[in-house]
C-alpha cells in the first residue's frame, strides 16, 4: 500500500478532509453556480481580467493593451516601470509585415501601407521578413525564393523541388519533432546580417508513404503523407547557405546520406558561423559543429554523450566579443547552466543540484549576470533567479510560496511576475531586479468570490511502489455526505517532462460542476513528468509508458482505499500520450481502473513517428520485447470495465490506424467497448465536433460514474 503527504507543513487525514468538505452554515449560505455559468458563458464575477501586458518596449517601459473608452478597442499604453505613468502609445505596436493573401505575398510597411509582392498561380509559404527589412524569403511549390520588396525583383536560390524533395519547407518528421509545429514547416534561417540564408533541403524518396483517407465527395480520397514510423527510413537531409543575392548553394559538410539528424541552427551574431546541431539515429550523442558558410568545412565545438537520449537545444546563446557560449544540460540528471569557451572547453558549471532549470529569460553581460526560471524551491513551483556568471552566486528574486509565469525586461532591470498558489488566485506585480517590488498590478480575485461555494483543489504526494515521491492533485466534491463513496475522474497526459501538476491557481466553472455534482477530480504526475528531473525520465528507456502506468495504478490505489472513494468506478482520461495512457489503465491497469476516455491515442509505439519514438525506445530492432511490453495490444485480453475511444479519421500525427488495430483486437475478444470517430478531423478538433466530443464525454460521465440521468440542458 502506498502513503500519502502532504506537500504543506500541517498534515491532515483523510477523514479531517471529509470532515472539512460538510458544509457549515456559513457555507449553505453562499451559492453553487448555474449550468448557464458553467457551460454558456454567464457571469459569475469570481474572477476578473489581470492587466493585458503585452511586452516590454524597452528596458524602462512596458506596453500594456487597454479598451478605448470611446469604440471599446484595445489600445496600447507604454507605462513607466518606475513610476507607473501610461502615455498612449503613438508609435505602432507592430513594425513591417508580410502574409500570404489569395496565395500571393503581401507586404505590409509600419504607417500601414499594403504592397504586393509576388503574383503567381502557386501558393507562396511562410513569407519571412529579413533582419534588415529589405527582403522577403519563402517556399514555392518546394523550392527557395526571396524577393527584394523595394524592386519586387525575385530570386530563385534552389530548383529541384519536387512530391519528394523539399528547399526549405520541412519534411513532416521534422516539422512534428525536431523543428516544431510552430515553425508551420519552415525550414530556412536569415543570417543577422541579411546577407546569406540557411536552409534544409530535404529527401523522402525513401521514406515510406502513410495513405490517410477522406470520406469527402462521391469517391473520397487519399492523402499520402510520407511518414516515417518507428524503424523507418528517415528523410535525407542536407544544410546549406546562400547569398541573399542568389547563387550557388554551399553545402555544409556532412554526408546526407548518412542515419541522422540536423537540429535547428543557429547563426553567431556576427553571421560569420552556423551553428548545427547534429544528433546521431540513436540519439544519445548531440554535437554542435561550427560551420564556415563561404565553404561549408565544419568544426566541433561541443559533444555530449548520454546512456538514454539527448534533448535538442532551444537556444545557444553566444556572449558578445565570442566570450563563450551557454548551454542547458541535463547531462547530470538534473537540468543545469553550463558556460563554455568558444573552442568548446568548459568554463563554468553555474548551476547545480537535485533541482531543474526551466530556461533562461536574459543575459546581461554588462553585469555579468543570467536571469533563468527553476523548479528550485519546488518541483511543483517556478521562480526566477539571477545568477553571476563571475563567482557562480545564485539569488531568487520572487518570494513566497507562489508559482510564477514571468516576462522580463531587456537587460533584466525590471520583470512582470503573475504569481499564484493552488488557495491564491493570480495576481501580478512589478519588481526589479533585487527582488524588491515596484508596484503591484493586479488581482484576479472577483467581487463576487466570497459569494460562491467553491472546491478547494490540495496538492498531496503518492509514493511508487520502488520509493519515489511524486505530486497529485484533488479537488474534492462539494457537500460531501457523510459515509458517501464518490466516482473518481483522473485527467492526464503522462508524456515524458510533460508534467501537469503544479502549485498554481486552477479555477475553471466546468471543474466547479463537477465539484457540486459530486466528481473527485484528481491530477497525477508520474517519474517521467518533469518531477524528478531527467533522472526520473531515464527510467522509462526502452519500456515507454510501463513505469507511467504503474505510477498511476500506485496513486489509484491509493485513491481507492480512501472512505470517501467509489472503487467501482475509478475512471481514467486523456488525449495523444494521455489517451494511450488510458488505454493502458483499462488492460494493464484494468484490476485499478473502472472507466476510460481515450482520445487519438497511440495503442502500439511501432505505429508512431521515428523520431519520438525511438528517442525513447530505440528502434524494433533494437528493442522488441520493449515494444511488446508497451504495446496495449499485448494486455487487451485483460481489458473489462468500460473505455471510450475517440479519434479523428484524418489524424496526421497519431494515426486511425492505433485505435482500428486496438479495436479489432478487442471484437475478436469479444470485448464491450464504445467507439467515436470524427470524420475529416485530425490530431484534436474545434468547432461544432468539439461540442459533440465534450457532449460526450460528459454524458459518459453522467451516466457511468454518477449514474445520473444526462442533463436536458446539454442538448438544447
Amino acid at each position: 500500500m502506498t502513503s500519502v503527504q502532504w506537500l504543506k507543513p500541517t498534515c491532515i487525514s483523510g477523514a479531517a478532509l471529509l470532515l472539512l468538505a460538510v458544509p457549515h452554515l456559513q457555507a449553505q449560505q453562499k451559492q453553487d453556480i448555474t449550468f448557464e455559468q458553467a457551460f454558456s458563458g454567464k457571469a459569475t464575477n469570481i474572477s476578473k481580467p489581470l492587466p493585458v501586458i503585452r511586452e516590454w518596449s524597452d528596458a524602462e517601459h512596458y506596453l500594456e493593451m487597454r479598451p478605448d473608452a470611446v469604440n471599446g478597442r484595445m489600445q496600447a499604453w507604454k507605462i513607466d516601470a518606475r513610476t507607473g505613468k501610461a502615455v498612449i502609445y503613438t508609435a505602432p505596436v507592430d513594425g513591417p509585415s508580410v502574409e500570404v493573401r489569395e496565395k500571393d505575398v503581401f507586404y505590409k510597411a509600419a504607417d500601414g501601407t499594403t504592397v504586393r509582392l509576388t503574383n503567381d498561380a502557386a501558393e507562396e509559404k511562410n513569407p519571412t521578413l529579413s533582419p534588415d527589412g529589405k527582403y522577403v524569403a519563402f517556399t514555392r511549390n518546394n523550392d527557395l525564393y526571396s524577393v527584394e520588396i523595394a524592386t519586387k525583383k525575385e530570386i530563385r536560390y534552389s530548383n529541384d523541388g519536387s512530391d519528394v524533395i523539399y528547399n526549405g519547407w520541412a519534411s513532416w518528421v521534422y516539422y512534428e519533432e525536431i523543428l516544431g509545429r510552430p515553425t508551420h514547416y519552415r525550414a530556412f534561417w536569415w543570417s543577422p546580417d541579411s546577407r546569406k540564408i540557411a536552409y534544409m533541403h530535404f529527401n523522402d524518396t525513401k521514406v515510406p508513404v502513410f495513405p490517410i483517407y477522406s470520406e469527402k465527395g462521391q469517391h473520397g480520397y487519399l492523402e499520402n503523407t510520407r511518414y516515417p514510423k518507428a524503424g523507418d527510413p528517415n528523410p535525407a537531409v542536407k544544410v546549406g547557405v546562400v547569398p541573399v543575392s542568389g547563387g550557388v548553394t554551399t553545402w555544409a559538410d556532412f554526408n546526407e546520406n548518412d542515419d541522422q539528424y540536423f537540429g535547428t541552427p543557429f547563426w553567431t551574431d556576427d553571421s560569420q558561423q552556423l551553428w548545427m546541431q547534429w544528433m546521431n539515429r540513436g540519439q544519445d550523442n548531440l554535437k554542435i559543429y561550427s560551420i564556415n558558410p563561404q565553404s561549408g568545412a565544419k568544426k566541433e565545438i561541443y559533444d555530449e554523450k548520454q546512456k538514454t537520449w539527448i534533448d535538442w537545444f532551444d537556444a545557444v546563446p553566444v556572449l558578445q566579443k565570442n566570450q563563450g557560449f551557454l548551454l542547458q544540460s541535463d547531462k547530470t540528471g538534473w537540468s543545469h547552466l553550463y558556460l563554455y569557451n568558444m573552442d568548446g572547453s568548459l568554463k563554468k558549471q553555474l548551476t547545480s543540484g537535485n533541482w531543474t532549470v526551466k530556461s533562461v529569460l536574459e543575459i546581461d553581460e554588462t553585469n555579468q549576470l543570467i536571469y533563468f526560471t527553476a523548479r528550485k524551491e519546488a518541483s511543483t513551483r517556478f521562480d526566477l533567479y539571477k545568477v553571476s556568471m563571475k563567482s557562480g552566486a545564485i539569488t531568487r528574486l520572487t518570494n513566497g510560496n507562489y508559482n510564477n509565469l514571468i516576462k522580463m525586461a531587456p537587460g533584466g532591470k525590471y520583470f512582470i511576475t503573475t504569481y499564484s498558489n493552488l488557495q491564491t488566485p493570480s495576481k501580478m506585480a512589478l519588481i526589479d531586479n533585487n527582488g524588491k517590488v515596484v508596484r503591484e498590478l493586479g488581482d484576479s480575485k472577483g467581487e463576487k468570490f466570497d459569494n460562491y461555494n467553491l472546491a478547494q483543489t490540495e496538492l498531496k504526494t503518492y509514493k511508487t511502489r520502488d520509493g519515489l515521491e511524486l505530486p497529485l492533485t484533488i479537488t474534492m466534491p462539494l457537500h460531501m455526505e457523510a459515509g458517501k463513496k464518490y466516482p473518481i475522474l483522473i485527467s492526464i497526459y503522462g508524456g515524458p517532462n510533460a508534467g501537469t501538476v503544479y502549485d498554481t491557481w486552477k479555477y475553471g466553472n466546468i471543474q466547479q460542476w463537477w465539484a457540486q455534482e459530486g466528481v473527485i477530480q484528481v491530477a497525477i504526475d508520474n517519474r517521467s513528468s518533469g518531477q524528478l528531473g531527467k533522472m526520473g525520465m531515464n527510467y522509462i528507456h526502452r519500456q515507454l509508458g510501463k513505469h507511467e502506468i504503474e505510477d498511476y495504478m500506485d496513486a489509484a490505489m491509493w485513491l481507492r482505499s480512501q472512505p470517501w472513494a467509489d472503487s467501482s468506478k475509478i475512471c481514467m482520461t486523456g488525449g495523444s500520450f494521455g489517451g494511450y495512457m488510458t488505454c493502458m489503465a483499462l488492460t494493464y491497469g484494468a484490476d485499478v481502473f473502472t472507466h476510460g476516455m481515450a482520445n487519438y491515442a497511440v495503442t502500439d509505439w511501432q505505429l508512431y513517428d521515428s523520431h519520438y519514438t525511438e528517442r525513447y525506445m530505440d528502434t524494433p530492432a533494437e528493442n522488441p520485447e520493449g515494444y511488446k511490453a508497451t504495446s496495449v495490444m499485448t494486455y487487451a485480453d485483460k481489458y473489462k470495465g468500460l473505455i471510450r475511444i475517440v479519434h479523428g479519421t484524418m489524424d496526421d500525427n497519431v494515426h486511425m490506424q492505433n485505435c482500428i488495430q486496438l479495436i479489432d483486437k478487442l471484437e475478436n475478444l469479444n470485448k464491450h467497448f464504445e467507439f467515436m470517430l470524427y470524420p475529416g478531423e485530425r490530431h484534436g478538433w474545434g468547432g461544432l465536433k468539439s461540442v459533440h466530443s465534450a457532449g460526450e464525454s460528459y454524458r459518459f460521465i453522467y451516466n457511468n460514474l454518477l449514474n445520473k440521468t444526462y442533463p436536458a440542458a446539454f442538448t438544447k
